[in-house]
């Protein structure tokens, strides 16, 4: 197997910077990593990265874990995914579960019991030459139900800032037209309602109007016309002269 040379644990785990001070140790392989990423461009200039590689890359990674199985089959010049060899061993292991060249890759860390019975633990993924440890499921659920609750209290504190304008527009319009208001609160259509409903059942309760007396005999009553003008005749003078009756300023002046 054509491979690139195995990095020693211990210059993975530490060791020491070029002013001589000891470098930080990487997080141990199994917690939480999935806020960091690894990428070794040097390598990607100089092998190809494919299903036959992509397994020395990911040694060279903080993810890699060198108790796990595929490094004994290493340090034996034994192909690492050999599978015939892993599923006769016991304990740590990875995996390629999916390949897509040469741009994805995605790594199974799992626990193997016996020649059948494996435990997935981790998941990770080399997307165009860099390594990411993938979120579990359960925080891939809390991150989403979060992020929805964020939006709702968004939501609802956007809504009740404008319900809040809403009811100081109202309190505002009702401090400078109290008469309007006023003059719309004493109409009740349903009280006008009532009130029709009772005079309508008293109407029917009633008794008919009884019809207006005759006239005398040999009586006429008078048209419409002359009953109009009735009263004005009455109120005339006929001694009096009309024209003399408006004074010297109304009389008609002849050349």
């Amino acid at each position: 197997m054509a491979g690139t040379p195995m990095l020693p644990p211990n210059l993975v785990t530490g060791g020491a910077n070029m002013e001589g001070n000891a470098a930080a140790a990487p997080p141990t392989p199994g917690t939480d990593m999935t806020g960091i990423c690894f990428r070794d461009q040097l390598w990607l200039n100089t092998y190809p990265l494919d299903r036959n590689l992509v397994f020395d890359y990911f040694a060279l990674s903080p993810f890699y874990d060198y108790t796990c199985n595929n490094e004994q089959l290493r340090m034996r010049s034994i192909h690492p995914l050999d599978i015939s060899h892993l599923s006769k061993m016991t304990g740590i292991e990875f995996m390629v579960s999916e390949v897509m060249e040469p741009h994805l890759f995605v790594m199974r860390k799992q626990k193997r019991d016996g020649p059948e019975k494996v435990t997935p633990m981790l998941t990770y993924y080399v997307l165009d030459g860099s390594i990411y440890q993938a979120p579990q499921l359960c925080n891939v659920f809390s991150a989403r139900v979060g992020r929805a609750l964020y939006y709702i209290s968004k939501a609802f504190t956007t809504a009740a800032s404008k319900l809040e304008k809403v009811g100081y527009v109202d309190s505002e319009d009702d401090s400078t037209s109290h008469e309007p208001k006023a003059a719309k609160e004493t109409i009740d259509f349903k009280e006008v309602k009532r009130v029709d409903h009772i005079l309508a059942s008293l109407q029917r309760k009633l008794p008919a109007a009884p019809p207006p007396p005759p006239f005398p005999e040999g009586y006429t009553p008078p048209s419409t016309a002359e009953g109009e003008q009735g009263p004005e005749t009455e109120q005339a003078d006929p001694s009096v002269d009309p024209i003399l009756d408006q004074g010297p300023a109304k009389r008609t002046k002849y050349a």
